[in-house]
């Protein structure tokens, strides 16, 4: 599980005084980018990538401005394919989980722009 902590800016938060949820969709996106780039694999310089193809979010528990949060980030299953990339927000001061997403990601190859098996080594580097 590779962990990304997160910084609240005072613009992430609404009139309610907690974090709008499309924010925290750019959260997990921050938590997607550290963990593929972490094992290897730049959204922007690798021939082979993934891209989103469908997200299911659970929305748990407000996230307010002075909260202290991180991405949690891991693979929960791979296909031929695609895989499932499984992600938590959780509030590090008392661990509890606001947010919970499942993000099935197909393989993609830019110089062909076609989908693609995701390769043996891939899946090796995701899975460490």
């Amino acid at each position: 599980m590779h962990t990304t902590p997160i910084q609240i800016r005072f613009n992430d938060v609404d009139q309610m005084g907690h974090v709008n949820n499309a924010v925290i969709m750019e959260y997990l996106d921050l938590g997607k980018d550290a963990f593929f780039s972490s094992h290897g694999l730049s959204p922007t310089k690798s021939d082979f990538t993934v891209m989103v193809v469908h997200y299911d979010v659970d929305f748990k528990a407000q996230i307010h401005y002075h909260d202290k949060i991180q991405v949690e980030t891991s693979i929960e299953r791979f296909g031929t394919k695609s895989l499932t990339v499984l992600q938590r927000v959780v509030n590090s001061e008392n661990s509890t989980v606001c947010v919970e997403c499942r993000t099935v990601m197909a393989g993609y190859r830019r110089s062909t722009s076609s989908s693609e098996v995701i390769p043996d080594e891939v899946r090796e580097w995701l899975s460490r």
